[in-house]
């Protein structure tokens, strides 16, 4: 399988394809709006803002699998990514990102990138890095701030291929 043929849902609910980002780097992050990481929307949202328009897009998958920090419906998530983060980066629909019913999207990601204690994502926040080729090159602990993420979002970006 190729990343670029996995569908998404959009949190409004509109079908697109991971190859709309074709060409693009791309940083994929399970979300939660009541988690004690959810201030990291900020440091996302500055990531995205400021290399966007070199290439870059954050992709943020809303998940209830941790301790239920996510119960809320598709407008009340939109409302606290919009209104308290300033959300602008694509949001999609609630997923799973472990067991049977996770995404494909994080079943590819998770058996290219395996984390500390394995494959399986441990908590909300965890966030993938993938190069405009379509390659995951690197996940990152939910304790990682977006902006240690800069140096590998930039030297990516340095090398894209569009």
């Amino acid at each position: 399988m190729d990343i670029y043929d996995i569908a998404l849902t959009t949190l409004q609910g509109k079908t697109i394809s991971m190859a709309d980002f074709r060409g693009k780097v791309l940083l994929v992050v399970n979300t939660a709006s009541k988690c004690g990481f959810t201030p990291q929307f900020t440091g996302l949202q500055t990531l995205y803002e400021t290399y966007h328009d070199k290439g870059f897009y954050v992709l943020g998958f809303p998940c209830n699998q941790f301790a239920g920090q996510e119960p809320g419906s598709k407008a009340e998530i939109r409302q606290v990514c919009a209104i308290n983060y300033g959300v602008t980066f694509p949001m999609f629909q609630k997923v799973d990102v472990n067991g049977k019913n996770a995404h494909p999207l994080f079943r590819f990601l998770k058996g290219k990138q395996s984390g500390f204690a394995g494959k399986a994502i441990k908590w909300n926040f965890t966030k993938f890095l993938i190069d405009s080729s379509g390659n995951p090159v690197k996940r990152y602990a939910p304790i990682t701030r977006p902006e240690k993420i800069t140096k590998d979002i930039e030297q990516l970006l340095t090398t894209r291929t569009t």
